[in-house]
């Protein structure tokens, strides 16, 4: 018989304290991993507040180069029974105490290892506060989760500043919401708020759309317009998708928010503008930064206040709450209690919802559509895993096999669409294949945007 991974006792790593003006705070011990074997060996890394990601992905808290560690090969989190560490899929598994394991809470001292590498896990003396809000919404942004709250208690200042913003996250985490809410609370609410989509302009049209054109300075150009900027002169511009404006058009973007000017294309004077900025990505800039693709002193300018959206399968306890909103939204003469029943429920925590929060949204209109069949809103083919599977013992290994690669491939892809808007461009770089071969799955299992 296997064994299983021990359970520990351990203080818990996070927890929430009353300041003695009433806020509220979060306190999270500190904790560091030292790499004791490997190609790594030395490194180390102290956790972040929300946790430590390690694997050989540039996006990781923690890069090995060991070649026998996946690109996300393991987790670790802060919380209320300790620092949890989680196996992430990897293909070689993670290993403590001799043990293969997905999931563990740690102890001070614990050797992990993955791969040909060995990591030291250290609980410090040391604790962080990070402040919380009291509130559980912001606009129709909702969230009771220590995570959310967090998020709160940095958007509900940054409303009446004019600093500028840059909100970080997947896709469908609500960053537009709290770009319009930020604007909304603002002394700049009675003037403009314009919206770009930098994921949707073409390159050779971005400089244009930000900072629009005089007549004739390119094919196209009937007639003189202003740029989004300079049409939102004393109010907002939110840029959603910022890692997306091509390297030629950044050097003028840090130009706009170091002077507060702008210049047309094809113009020769600068027009200066009362703008404040707010800016959004699903990507990472800072391993944007280092592969080049991205301005290092733009970033730096973008991120006065930085905040980070998390992503719904991180603060599951608002998956009810938020369903239950969206029923009384799109139905108010629903029992959001009945609709949302603890069965349908169940099955919500256990999807790890990569379209996030929108995709929340568009499984509970499924439901409502279908209310017999709650199983349907979540997965296109209607059916269970556990169904599928046995539907297909019946058939021949190869043809079982291919209609299992079917099955996954259009349930994959539509996750995929799903986690990004509709943007295909995106959902490939995201799967890690051509943007082509995107297109070719896409017509194969008949799928939309």
């Amino acid at each position: 018989m296997a064994k299983k991974p021990p359970v520990v006792n351990s203080e818990p790593a996070t927890r929430i304290i009353t300041k003695p003006d009433q806020s509220a705070a979060l306190q999270v011990r500190r904790a560091r991993l030292k790499v004791t074997r490997g190609p790594d060996k030395g490194q180390q890394k102290d956790l972040p507040p929300t946790g430590a990601v390690v694997g050989s992905s540039p996006d990781c808290d923690l890069m090995l180069t060991d070649t026998a560690v996946s690109r996300r090969h393991f987790e670790i989190l802060p919380g209320e029974d300790g620092f949890t560490l989680r196996d992430l899929g990897s293909k070689n598994g993670t290993v403590l105490g001799g043990m293969l394991l997905h999931e563990v809470t740690l102890t001070a001292g614990a050797d992990i290892q993955v791969g040909q590498s060995r990591l030291r896990f250290s609980i410090l003396d040391e604790h962080d506060e990070y402040p919380l809000s009291n509130r559980t919404s912001f606009g129709p942004l909702l969230g009771r989760s220590v995570a959310m709250r967090q998020v709160f208690a940095l958007l509900e200042p940054a409303a009446a500043s004019e600093a500028t913003l840059l909100l970080e996250g997947e896709s469908g985490t609500g960053k537009d919401l709290a770009a319009e809410t930020i604007h909304s609370l603002s002394p700049r609410r009675a003037e403009p708020f314009v919206v770009v989509d930098c994921g949707a302009v073409h390159s050779t049209l971005a400089e244009s759309e930000l900072f629009g054109h005089l007549k004739g300075s390119f094919t196209g150009a009937d007639s003189d317009r202003a740029g989004a900027i300079e049409s939102a002169n004393g109010g907002t511009v939110f840029l959603d998708e910022i890692g997306e404006v091509p390297p030629g058009v950044q050097p003028k973007l840090l130009r706009f928010l170091e002077n507060k000017e702008v210049k047309r294309l094809g113009e020769n004077r600068y027009r200066p503008v009362d703008v404040r900025l707010i800016v959004a990505t699903n990507r990472d800039l800072t391993a944007e930064v280092e592969a080049g693709r991205f301005r290092e002193d733009l970033f730096y300018r973008l991120s006065v206040v930085r905040v980070r959206f998390p992503p719904l399968r991180d603060r599951r306890e608002d998956i009810g709450p938020l369903a239950r909103s969206f029923v009384q939204k799109l139905r108010p003469d629903a029992d959001p209690i009945e609709v949302i029943s603890d069965q349908v429920l169940s099955m919500f925590q256990n999807h790890d919802w990569p379209g996030n929060v929108r995709e929340l949204r568009n499984v509970v209109e499924r439901l409502l559509l279908f209310p017999e069949r709650p199983e349907a809103a979540i997965s296109p083919t209607g059916r269970s895993s556990g169904q599928e599977a046995q539907d297909l013992l019946g058939l021949p290994f190869h043809e079982a096999r291919r209609a299992w690669t079917d099955r996954f491939e259009k349930v994959y892809l539509s996750s995929m669409l799903d986690g990004h808007n509709g943007v295909v461009s995106q959902a490939a770089e995201a799967a890690g294949i051509p943007r082509q071969t995107f297109h070719r799955l896409m017509a194969k299992h008949r799928l939309k945007k």
